[in-house]
């Protein structure tokens, strides 16, 4: 049986190329966001497991979009950069993916949403952490464990990995490559973790193939918008975005 024949109504299946519209112009914009505006989204009316399968496969397309958009060159020295975190991510997401349906579901919505929040919630009103271009190993290693931990089982490892490069102070440009290289590969491995899950099968993928229409449709218009934010611009709406993001996680998770 095909999973749209859950989607039953004209109206539902509406109400998903909205989400995907609306995910792939905040990816688009600020580089992030897209697994969290899916899965809040989709969740309301589809399983939780099958709104996860939905937002796999937009979000390994997507990401390897914003990784390559400044040359493959570039994305090879992110890759670089970066590579502790990138390991030690991976181990933890490929290991936590097959606690997706053991782990009750809203503490880890409580446990990504609160942090997120707060660091949010901070920055906003004027507080600033302090930068580490070098930070030490232990920060870099726990901040990945983290975010790889979470996007196992959640499919949202953004918000820890934002706020990592908002305290190393990168830059648009770079911000924006280095998440399309750190959420792409995690985005791959998730694909192949959830093939062994069962979430990712083949009443699933069908619905993934088909939310790549919308997303697509809408990172084209974010980007376009990205293109014109300065700076400062640009690290305000991430962060209004990582409030709004950690507040529907916690609400989420209240509510079970």
């Amino acid at each position: 049986m095909s999973i749209f024949s859950t989607i039953d109504s004209t109206v539902l299946i509406v109400a998903a190329v909205l989400i995907g519209l609306a995910g792939g112009f905040v990816k688009g914009a600020v580089g992030f966001a897209l697994p969290m505006i899916l899965i809040s989204g989709l969740s309301t009316f589809l399983p939780p497991e099958v709104a996860l399968a939905g937002l796999i496969l937009p979000t390994v397309v997507t990401n390897g979009v914003q990784a390559l958009r400044h040359g493959l060159a570039e994305a090879l020295a992110s890759v670089k950069r970066f590579k502790v975190f990138l390991a030690v991510g991976a181990v933890m997401l490929l290991a936590s993916s097959q606690l997706v349906t053991i782990l009750p579901g809203r503490w880890i919505l409580l446990a990504i949403g609160v942090p997120v929040t707060g660091f949010a919630v901070l920055q906003l009103t004027g507080w600033q952490a302090k930068r580490q271009e070098n930070p030490s190993r232990v920060l870099e290693v726990g901040i990945a464990a983290f975010a790889g931990f979470v996007g196992g089982i959640s499919g949202v490892w953004g918000p820890p990995t934002v706020a990592y490069l908002t305290i190393l102070g990168t830059e648009k440009k770079e911000h924006m490559r280095v998440q399309g290289v750190i959420y792409g590969l995690g985005a791959v491995l998730l694909v192949f973790a959830h093939l062994k899950s069962g979430v990712l099968n083949a009443q699933t993928v069908p619905f993934s193939v088909a939310m790549l229409v919308p997303v697509l449709a809408g990172m084209w218009i974010g980007m376009r918008f990205h293109d014109r934010l300065d700076a400062v611009k640009f690290k305000r709406m991430t962060l209004a975005i990582l409030l709004i993001a950690g507040l529907n996680l916690i609400r989420k998770g209240l509510m079970g």
